[in-house]
């Protein structure tokens, strides 16, 4: 090229940037006196959305209560409705943890339940008859838009523009994390309590940037909603002390930190032994202990900047400070060794699995039972978190190359939620809105960059180079909305309840074989009745059959639940004689061997196993599993596990059922008896029963109920009455009721 083409083209490329500028300038200008209303109605569609985004199941399916704990939510919000709170506090619920019962009152968190109560009385009032069912589940989506709503102040308050915000709250309206835990019928504690702790981490990056009373007072409200809420209220009184500790590290911390963290330390625990399950938690456990410590920490450290402002002699100081930094560590170590005696501290399950991924699976199978329990795979985090994970990076850099208080509490709580949300899947929903706000940041201030750069008589950004990253974020951003909308269409609309079935045809069929099941109890049993079942499904139970159980998700007495898990595992007679003790009914299981649902109680068995070989040692895994061939239901299996009652309830009269192969090769088709769709094999035994009586079983045989049968009569040898092999009782004897436990 000559030097005539060269010069040339940079006249025209510096001419190109000289219109550019005035041109952005200009339109800038235009724009700003509609500033606040196009913020407004952005932000209000943004809300809209996030709750559009969140009703697929309602459109899917209807208006229903999904999954297992949400159920236990709704039946408390109906009891508070009807009652009111005073009979709630002093509700004793004998139909949950037979024959123990609970004390509702003092083992819940109220707060979703309180929001619901208030909801439905405000509208009532206001001539609005709206049933409570439709607002427990309306309430996930309606706090998604507040969710929403928070994270545009948040954000703002962070970065000082409106664009940050509301790119924050877009984000957080559509990132699946979230959506996971906020779909319309997730009447979950989660639903409120994420709302509950944007609002407090913004009440608090207001009070850090302001030093004000009245907003460490609001965040200490905004603490109390989110520990009447949720028992993931830990996190924010971990976060907040292991940030204060980190100012005072670095030396930020003043007397807008002192204020700020003083106040909500003292009024925030105050409120928090408010709510009766936690009460003097706040002391006691060790969940509580980081914000006890580094409240001591900053006031010693704000008692030596008081010396060293008021005394002159810098070596009496340094004599003092060094005094008082001996005795304060013999005092703690002290103390510790003393509380530790005493048992006043202890290291809870909940601090040990966090810490260490896989104290649970080694010591608490109950808890590695659960699969959201588990540890975050990759493709867990990109899925719920997508386009998030390339611009969050970029978020930390910018917070780091300009620090302030408030964008370095935006780094420790995303570093801090993102090592939780990598040692436990269902903490992926507290990742979520820290991802969401590290991208909006990260996103508006390299927007801000090149704009300014633009600008700039020595910028080299170029308009057409501005146009083309801001259309390729926007691009990026379409295909998140994209992804979001899938994830929350397919992936978490599914409820638990009602089930869709996909035939090999393509056709999809829906079952609602779950109410069936609970409405035959409902209608067909004793008031009093007691079920048996694995303790998933023993809030639907309550919520929809009004029957008491055995067991249920709370998940206390886990020598309760090996007892369950004993009677699934043991023979036909022992697991009779438990029933008896426990003065059990009913026994329900799960069976997916004709429909293909894979999470069936057959798959859990081994789990079970685990959970009940801790109280009942004869119980071992090794029992039920074949060497050579694993976890099997067909020849292999080993006679311990044929003989289980698990075996035995979800394959009688199985071998009845024609399961039809087709094979293309030959074009013909084969009929199969007792095929098991999900373990893929034939069961090689005929079951029969003697103790147990089939009393209901779904179409598809998902779910299957059993009455356990009447003692004999006294005078009736048991052999003629009941038993079909006489290795169940000693020849001669009669059947005895069993001691309870």
């Amino acid at each position: 090229m000559s030097n005539t083409e060269s010069q040339t083209s940079e006249n025209i490329e510096s001419s190109n940037q000289k219109e550019s500028k005035p041109f952005l300038s200009k339109f800038s200008e235009i724009l700003y006196p509609f500033s606040p209303s196009i913020t407004l109605s952005t932000l209000i569609l943004i809300s809209i959305l996030s709750f559009i985004i969140r009703i697929f199941s309602i459109i899917r399916f209807e208006i229903i209560i999904h999954e297992y704990d949400p159920w236990f939510n709704y039946r408390v919000t109906e009891y508070l409705t009807e009652n009111g709170a005073y009979a709630l506090w002093d509700w004793y619920d004998p139909e949950s943890w037979y024959p123990l019962g609970r004390i509702i009152g003092g083992t819940l968190y109220p707060g979703i339940m309180f929001t619901s109560f208030i909801i439905y009385k405000l509208l009532n009032t206001l001539l609005f008859p709206i049933d409570i069912t439709t607002i427990c589940v309306f309430i996930p989506p309606i706090f998604a838009s507040f969710t929403s709503i928070a994270s545009f102040f948040l954000g703002k308050e962070v970065t000082g523009r409106k664009e940050c915000g509301l790119l924050c709250s877009l984000f957080i309206s559509i990132v699946p994390g979230y959506i996971s835990r906020s779909i319309a019928g997730g009447y979950d504690n989660e639903a409120v309590a994420i709302t509950a702790m944007i609002i407090t981490f913004y009440f608090f990056v207001k009070a850090i940037n302001t030093g004000s009373i009245f907003y460490s007072v609001l965040t200490s409200i905004g603490y109390f909603y989110m520990v009447s809420s949720w028992g993931g209220y830990v996190f924010i009184i971990n976060l907040i002390p292991l940030y204060i500790l980190f100012l005072i590290i670095i030396g930020r911390n003043d007397i807008k930190v002192y204020t700020s963290y003083s106040i909500f330390y003292i009024l925030g625990n105050a409120l928090a032994m408010q709510i009766p399950f936690v009460g003097n938690l706040v002391y006691k456990s060790s969940e509580h202990y980081l914000s006890h410590g580094v409240f001591a920490i900053l006031n010693c450290v704000s008692f030596i900047d008081f010396l060293k402002n008021n005394i002159k002699t810098e070596e009496m100081i340094e004599r003092l400070f060094s005094l008082f930094i001996f005795i304060l560590t013999v005092f703690c170590f002290l103390g510790f060794i003393y509380f530790t005696y005493k048992g006043y501290i202890h290291f809870g399950e909940r601090i040990m699995t966090l810490l260490d991924p896989t104290y649970a699976s080694k010591f608490i199978p109950i808890v590695a039972s659960v699969a959201e329990h588990n540890p975050t795979s990759w493709t867990d985090f990109y899925f719920d978190l997508q386009f998030l994970l390339l611009f969050a990076p970029l978020g930390i850099i910018f917070c780091l190359t300009d620090p302030t208080n408030s964008k370095l509490f935006i780094v420790v709580f995303s570093l801090c939620s993102i090592y939780f949300s990598s040692v436990m899947i269902r903490l992926l929903l507290l990742s979520s809105p820290a991802l969401c706000l590290l991208s909006g940041i990260g996103i508006s201030e390299l927007l801000h960059f090149l704009i300014q750069n633009n600008k700039s008589k020595t910028g080299n950004t170029s308009l057409i180079e501005l146009i083309m990253i801001t259309l390729l974020i926007s691009y990026l951003i379409y295909q998140f909305i994209l992804h979001s909308t899938f994830a929350a269409a397919e992936s978490y609309s599914d409820n638990e309840i009602i089930e869709i079935i996909d035939n090999k045809d393509g056709t999809k069929v829906i079952m609602d074989e779950f109410r069936e099941a609970y409405y035959w109890l409902r209608m067909n049993t004793p008031q009093n009745s007691k079920i048996v079942s694995w303790w998933d499904y023993g809030y639907q139970i309550s919520g929809m059959s009004h029957r008491a159980v055995i067991v249920d998700n709370n998940t206390w007495n886990t020598s309760h639940i090996a007892t369950v898990g004993a009677i699934l595992a043991y023979n036909e007679y022992d697991s009779f004689k438990i029933c008896k003790s426990l003065d059990a009914n009913y026994v329900l299981i799960l069976f997916g061997g004709v429909n293909g649902h894979d999470d069936d109680d057959i798959n859990k068995f081994l789990w079970m196993v685990r959970i009940t070989h801790g109280y009942y040692p004869k119980v071992k895994e090794s029992n039920y599993v074949s060497n050579e061939y694993g976890y099997s239901i067909d020849e292999s299996a080993p006679e311990q596990f044929l003989e289980s009652m698990i075996y035995k309830l979800s394959y009688y009269k199985f071998d009845e059922y024609p399961y039809v192969e087709y094979h293309e090769e030959t074009e013909s088709e084969e009929v199969i008896m007792g095929y098991d769709n999900v373990r893929l094999s034939a069961i090689s035994k005929v079951v029969k029963l003697s103790l147990f009586e089939e009393v209901y079983t779904t179409e598809t045989w998902m779910v299957r109920i059993y009455k356990v049968k009447d003692y004999p009569n006294r005078d009736s040898p048991i052999e003629s009455r009941f038993f079909e092999k006489k290795n169940f009782v000693r020849k001669g004897k009669f059947l005895k009721r069993p001691k309870r436990f």
